[in-house]
């Protein structure tokens, strides 16, 4: 394999840029090369397998469902015209001649289907088939060698070290022609790759619930001294880089990946025996400067791997100090949200502990067997069911789900992004005392709330928020706070164990359009949680919807949303687009109609004190010095069911 050459075409802003376009696009290569070979319009700027800068344009234009910024698709292309892509050099029935204006198609579409989504087998299928082109299912030498270079120049623009991948991806090319013939198959390379720890995080290792007792890997960079729980060896390169798995934190060094031990937590009982109590599952390291819990003495580092820790109560001990411990593990200080292994066990175990049978189990979860799961929580907890939108506050949904998929049982922690609340409400159906804490903004939480009612729980949970939106109107209004801005995630939960239940009024709105045949946007939801608008605010949140749509790359944080709105609004003020709605709408309570102003531009009926981004319309209730309100007493409470029907709060 060739010597890497420092491929800074592109500087990691523009690569990081280039992520975000490919993350909101819908399309993928195969989409693109199937426009390329069969749009005669295209077919000007193919050189054979090769293509032009106006065809690489139009290919990133195709791809990424806009116009890319030219200095990105200059540069971008630059870093290809060295034939089989950037640190390779020209071969045979590859990439354009050295020095010429043209790029291979397959060098394009081989690094652009690393970075998607997907399997890494589906990737390593693609990949091959890209050079295959005579379709006799082998690759020579050579060419698997351009795959690797891709491989190679993509992992370097992740930020991986790869000095410590270019060595794992070389035993494997020596490895992987398992026949000796000179050629790699298909089966060969898909072997050869699925094997591959270190590869296959590479290439977006996507492990479910459904693969129980098996690590999910990730790329770590650790800024303290950290050590390999295989070579008990230090994680060395410029930013100690190594593999940790987000379930239980054990970590390894890319080469050691494959002789790490294959199994990682269990989340469901799989025995009446483990169905009884919940033991401690400790793992070594991690524990550096860290007080022992047993004997209450610093656990020193020894330039090795330091203490025991456990995942479930995440007690830190010193290991002379295990025997010392108890056996039975309490979940620690999260005892009351985590649901333990202990608590989850099939159907078919509970059956033969009860003299009868149990019916209608729940579709939520099963077991590799097929077995469907049910929660037997411990009595008196009161077991916290999580959703977090994953691209909600720019990176922090994606985060905050693997922080919590290692602090709770994983099955407690759902992505939204794959399948939706659906899930997880199924499979806790039948928990009574179950919590639910929704991580997103407003939007995400009405999501939730939606789905809950479609549900039909038998016992209906209270919700609490941890607010990633731009407005978090909601969770201000719950004290959850604005935005949440990296406090610790178990002082949050502990919060939450305190916490008061709140009812909260929610309207059901109906839209009847005078002509049913009019063209326009349709009601997105019938209920309102916050408020409902028309006029200039109303136009404010669609302007920003559809720029968002249409450019999401540029709303990727909860103060760019803010800087929009604030551009928005100020336009609308300039230009009053809204003036003259009184003419537009009339307005009647409870038979009544109300007296419209001429200057009127919008008209809001709030559910809660809080719209904009924390702004009350109402106003701030004055308190004099003593904390007393100031001005006239509180008007009575009104508490008659029927009253409430007709009466109209003033302010």
């Amino acid at each position: 394999m060739e010597e890497p050459r420092q491929w800074a075409t592109l500087s990691p802003q523009e690569f990081a840029q280039l992520q975000k376009y490919m993350d909101y696009s819908s399309r993928r290569v195969q989409d693109v090369l199937q426009q390329f070979y069969g749009t005669e319009a295209l077919e000007q700027h193919r050189g054979g397998e090769c293509l032009d800068l106006a065809g690489f344009r139009l290919f990133l234009r195709s791809y990424l469902e806009l116009d890319p910024p030219e200095p990105l698709c200059r540069r971008l292309f630059a870093s290809f015209q060295s034939g089989g892509g950037p640190g390779g050099s020209p071969k045979p029935g590859g990439g354009g001649p050295a020095g010429s204006s043209l790029i291979s198609i397959s060098d394009v579409s081989c690094y652009f289907s690393l970075l998607e989504g997907g399997r890494p087998e589906d990737k390593l299928q693609f990949t091959f088939k890209l050079y295959d082109k005579d379709g006799n299912g082998l690759l020579d030498s050579s060419e698997v060698k351009r795959i690797i270079t891709q491989m190679m120049r993509v992992a370097q623009y992740l930020d991986w070290d790869v000095t410590e991948l270019e060595p794992i991806l070389q035993e494997m090319m020596r490895e992987i022609d398992y026949d000796g013939s000179g050629t790699v198959s298909l089966s060969e390379w898909l072997r050869g790759g699925v094997t591959n720890i270190p590869l296959l995080v590479l290439l977006g290792l996507d492990r479910h619930l459904k693969d129980e007792g098996q690590h999910l890997w990730r790329l770590k960079h650790f800024t303290r001294p950290a050590y390999c729980n295989v070579c008990a060896g230090l994680l060395r390169g410029l930013r100690g880089q190594g593999l940790r798995c987000c379930l239980c934190r054990f970590t390894v060094h890319e080469r050691c990946a494959c002789r790490a031990p294959p199994s990682c937590i269990s989340t469901y009982a799989k025995s009446r025996r483990e169905a009884g109590v919940q033991a401690h599952v400790w793992v070594p390291g991690g524990c550096d400067a860290s007080k022992c819990s047993q004997c209450q003495k610093r656990i020193k580092s020894f330039q090795s791997l330091t203490g025991l820790r456990c995942v479930w109560c995440h007690t830190k001990i010193h290991e002379e100090c295990r025997p010392l411990v108890p056996p039975t593990c309490d979940c620690g200080v999260l005892r009351d949200h985590i649901l333990p292994p202990a608590a989850i066990c099939p159907v078919l175990l509970e059956r033969q502990d009860s003299a009868t049978p149990g019916e209608g189990t729940p579709p939520g979860f099963s077991t590799a067997e097929g077995q469907p799961l049910r929660i037997s929580p411990v009595p008196g907890t009161h077991p916290l069911l999580v959703f977090v939108n994953p691209k909600s506050g720019g990176k922090q949904g994606e985060r905050i789900l693997r922080k919590l998929q290692y602090l709770l049982n994983p099955r407690q922690v759902y992505n939204l992004l794959q399948g939706g609340p659906g899930p997880g409400l199924t499979f806790f159906r039948d928990v009574p005392d179950c919590r639910i804490l929704v991580c997103g903004g407003d939007g995400t939480v009405g999501w939730v709330l939606d789905a809950i009612d479609k549900a039909n729980l038998p016992h209906r949970p209270p919700v609490a928020v941890l607010p990633l939106g731009t407005g978090n109107d909601l969770a201000r209004c719950l004290r959850w706070g604005g935005g949440y801005s990296g406090e610790d995630l178990v002082r949050i939960l502990r919060d939450m164990e305190g916490g008061s239940i709140v009812p909260m009024d929610r309207w059901r709105v109906q839209v009847l359009p005078q002509d049913a045949a009019a063209e326009g946007d349709p009601v997105p939801y019938e209920i309102i949680n916050n408020y409902f608008s028309v006029g200039v605010d109303a136009s404010i949140a669609h302007r920003f919807h559809v720029m968002r749509e249409r450019y999401p790359e540029k709303f990727n944080s909860r103060m760019k949303n803010k800087l929009w709105y604030l551009e928005f609004a100020t336009s609308e003020s300039l230009f009053a687009t809204c003036k003259g709605l009184k003419d537009c709408v009339s307005v009647e309570c409870c038979g009544t109609p109300l007296e419209l102003s001429a200057a009127l531009e919008g008209l809001a009926v709030l559910n809660i004190p809080s719209t904009h981004g924390g702004s009350n319309l109402w106003g701030e209730t004055k308190r004099g010095a003593g904390g007393a309100m100031i001005g006239t007493a509180l008007p009575p409470a009104i508490t008659d069911t029927e009253t409430l029907k007709t009466c109209v709060q003033g302010h």
